[in-house]
């Protein structure tokens, strides 16, 4: 692997590490035009938002990933901490677990893989305390300087430990909180140019709030939630002594979900999620003396960051025959494009048997993440099964061929399973 110190940063290029910065963006080649209100046809500028820590952004278990990457009003379970912490408030069984398992880009290489575990007990009727681990192996790396001389090998890897608390606020609205700490060891303490790396940490809070209420439609009985989640606010990650600091994906997520109940067997349920990074956009630079030509300063900190978030964008076009930007008026359709969404779908057969199917859609200059999703759910008795399967919009994506699973612990099953069992 090569280093180097660009901008007084550290930089590391090879294939895992390139595959690293595909966790959560995965970039078109084609060109996106538009015509402006001058007649002339513009190229819309890519301008991708990247931070620290991606990993904190991936869909971790397999019913959520089904679904679209959509989760933060769907159903409680013992994988709410990663979604939305409020929601374990309104979770029936007094006690779970689940462990999730993804061989990530498998399109790219073979051995980088991300693990999932959750968990969480009621500790009063209306108050659920929760935790998670959540650990992501980049493989083995050989490191090499400048010279192509080999100085040594290395296994990256990033972990967030998470602790929640969620409590019921009144019969319908629920809130939760969750502290993250964050360590990223991506070098191995290797030294550039004189200077020694370190593992980058950080410590983090998510704030969240969920409603939940009966309704009726057509005479069906149904469930309409909301939800929203605040997650990563936290402190700069650094990799070396000397470096600047960078933001970690600080997140706004939004959503609704509506569960109707079809008749006694058939339950079916739409969910929705929109997400926004609450980070600084990246400016435009002047090519001359490297000043901001539009756009603001993406250095500074990161409650000014957060909330910069939402005017910050450039607004900027690039003029294909005069190789020159052009500012848009207003920044809004930018900021716009900044946000995701997901869409999903779930059925359930007799509370058994699931068949989910979901959309994930992120603007090309931002990304260019689009895919579908499929997958299916198992419970019986004590324990369940997930299974997701992504399917690209676009011909090798480095998302392509993803798969995840996740196995859920119901410790209610072995209560129900002992009240059940003949006395001899």
């Amino acid at each position: 692997m090569k280093t180097l110190i660009r901008s007084n940063r550290l930089f590391i290029f090879s294939t895992p590490f390139f595959a690293l910065s595909l966790l959560v963006f995965a970039p078109s080649s084609s060109a996106q035009t538009f015509r402006g209100k001058d007649g002339k046809e513009y190229s819309l500028q890519l301008n991708t938002i990247t931070t620290a820590v991606p990993l904190l952004m991936i869909a971790p278990d397999a019913r959520a990933s089904a679904m679209g990457d959509a989760g933060v009003a769907s159903t409680p379970d013992a994988n709410s901490i990663h979604w939305n912490p409020a929601k374990l408030a309104f979770i029936n069984d007094d006690v779970g677990f689940s462990v999730s398992y993804t061989p990530w880009l498998r399109a790219l290489v073979t051995d980088i893989n991300l693990a999932y575990l959750s968990g969480y007990k009621k500790v009063a009727k209306d108050q659920v305390l929760g935790a998670t681990l959540l650990y992501f192996s980049l493989g083995d790396i050989t490191f090499t300087d400048e010279n192509a001389n080999v100085i040594g090998d290395f296994n990256p890897n990033e972990f967030a430990i998470d602790v929640a608390y969620a409590r019921k606020l009144s019969d319908k609205i629920s809130g939760g909180l969750a502290l993250r700490y964050i360590y990223s060891n991506l070098t191995g303490r290797i030294f550039v140019q004189g200077a020694e790396s370190k593992p980058g940490q950080s410590v983090a809070a998510d704030v969240s709030v969920y409603y939940e209420d009966g309704v009726v439609i057509g005479e069906k009985d149904a469930v309409l939630a909301l939800g929203m989640n605040i997650s990563n606010i936290g402190n700069k990650i650094s990799y070396t002594e000397t470096a600047e600091r960078d933001f970690i994906p600080i997140n706004l997520r939004l959503g609704a979900s509506l569960k109707v109940d079809i008749d006694k067997y058939n339950t079916i349920a739409i969910i929705a999620d929109f997400n926004k990074l609450l980070v600084p956009t990246p400016p435009v630079y002047d090519t001359i003396n490297g000043t901001i030509k539009y756009g603001k300063d993406p250095e500074r900190s990161v409650v000014s960051g957060m909330l910069g978030s939402f005017s910050d964008a450039p607004g900027a076009y690039r003029d294909p025959q005069q190789g020159i930007y052009v500012e848009e008026p207003g920044v809004f359709k930018e900021e716009m494009r900044e946000i995701n969404f997901s869409i999903g779908l779930e059925y359930w057969y007799d509370k058994q048997f699931a068949i989910r199917a979901g959309y994930f859609n992120e603007h090309p200059t931002k990304g260019n993440r689009r895919y579908f999703t499929l997958g299916a759910g198992l419970r019986y008795n004590v324990f369940g099964l997930d299974f997701a399967y992504l399917i690209p919009t676009t011909q090798r994506n480095p998302l392509e061929n993803t798969l995840r699973f996740t196995l859920l612990f119901d410790f209610e099953g072995f209560k129900e399973q002992g009240k059940d069992a003949p006395i001899e």
